[in-house]
């Protein structure tokens, strides 16, 4: 009867080898272990250290283990043993701090010192040599699976340690940020555990929640980060370093808003990440651009008259009384005069210019100010409290 034609792209040819190629090959396994784990502590040099403790543990039981299932699937006819052991291999190469490509090499120097040991027996038992070319596919294909396994329990323990990592991290921002501030004892040993050098200096870069999507998945790869209340606030540590503006803003775009914080030491964060929130308060209010990254320096008159609400408000209404007095439509075009004569600093011509009006119209302007404000506004106090309360009102153009 003739036997049908193999699969060309069979995954576990070892079904097709016969009992006597097991016979020839399970006496070879103590010494074949051994002399492939002296192979691999030559060839591949970040195994080249002594079988000791749980890396001793690991190559030994991994080989052994590895030839065992080898015979054990070939008597089987089937699929090789599910064993956790190479996934685990995978994951021990992650918390060692190696990459997979070490363990493969492995698997490879393994793989060739099998065959020339087994492929020797075979001859010596008097294997036909269809039978070795069919051991030496069952060989490969069989290490293809240990690094299949392995490359999985990597790509896992990977998957964790960053999810680890994202966690302590989080924890971190958390500190930083609490108010009033965390033991400084406690931030260190949680950013020795997230691995996060504590800088000289960060700025805090705060977003509405709701941008998140877009913003967070483009902020520097050392950025921590954490939601505070309805915004999401990344710690940027070194916020002078070259290249830093540019990304926020390619991270923010132009139809989002994003604030940055004063740069301050660590134990500051709570109060770089109050003056970025502050930043956005203004945007929303409409006293600070809609879009973009504002920076909170470029906002620090605002923030000042905003520190106290309620003292600023009294302000305006003791200096800019005069103009209570008016209708509404007199008193928008008083209050817009009174804005540019005193950042033009009297100039005639330049308030204008600002006001896209004639100069006489000015001139009858200015002397109705006067009639209203009277000697305050050759006061140079009272000029600048004038300024003050305009700057609340938002009318100040500067």
């Amino acid at each position: 009867m003739v036997e049908p034609a193999p699969d060309l792209f069979d995954p576990r040819p070892w079904r097709r080898l016969p009992a006597d190629a097991v016979a020839a090959m399970r006496p070879q396994l103590p010494d074949l272990a051994r002399e492939i784990i002296a192979a691999i502590r030559v060839e591949v040099p970040a195994y080249a250290r002594p079988l000791e403790g749980p890396f001793g543990r690991g190559l030994v039981v991994g080989v052994e283990e590895a030839l065992r299932q080898f015979i054990d699937g070939i008597e089987a006819g089937g699929p090789m043993p599910r064993s956790r052991v190479y996934v685990d291999l995978g994951r021990g190469e992650v918390r060692a701090g190696r990459g997979l490509d070490v363990l493969l090499a492995a698997y490879r120097v393994g793989a060739r010192v099998a065959w020339r040991r087994f492929s020797a027996a075979g001859v010596a038992a008097g294997l036909e040599p269809q039978t070795l070319y069919l051991l030496a596919e069952s060989i490969f294909a069989y290490i293809d699976e240990l690094s299949a396994k392995s490359a999985e329990g990597y790509a896992l323990e990977q998957s964790a340690a960053a999810g680890e990592l994202r966690a302590q991290r989080q924890r971190l921002a958390r500190l930083l940020l609490r108010d009033p501030p965390a033991d400084p004892l406690d931030v260190e040993e949680v950013a020795r555990a997230a691995r996060w050098r504590l800088p000289a200096a960060l700025a805090a870069f705060a977003f509405p929640e709701a941008q998140s999507e877009r913003i967070a998945p483009r902020l520097p790869a050392d950025a921590i980060v954490d939601t505070v209340g309805d915004v999401v606030c990344a710690l940027l540590p070194d916020p002078a370093r070259e290249g830093l503006r540019t990304q926020l803003q390619h991270a923010v775009g132009p139809r989002h808003v994003a604030a940055l914080g004063p740069a301050v030491a660590w134990g500051d964060s709570a109060l770089s990440l109050a003056r970025a929130r502050a930043v956005l308060e203004l945007s929303a209010e409409g006293a600070a651009p809609p879009h973009g990254v504002l920076d909170s320096a470029d906002h620090a008159t605002a923030l000042l008259l905003r520190s106290d609400r309620r003292l600023a408000q009294e302000l305006v209404r003791a200096r800019l009384a005069p103009l209570a007095r008016l209708a509404a439509g007199p008193r928008a075009r008083m209050t817009a005069t009174l804005a540019a004569w005193l950042a033009e600093q009297g100039r005639l011509q330049a308030v204008a210019e600002r006001l896209h009006v004639h100069p006489q119209t000015v001139r009858y302007r200015l002397s109705r100010l006067r009639e209203l404000f009277g000697e305050q506004l050759d006061d140079p106090q009272r000029r600048f409290e004038l300024e003050l309360a305009l700057r609340v009102e938002g009318a100040f153009d500067a």
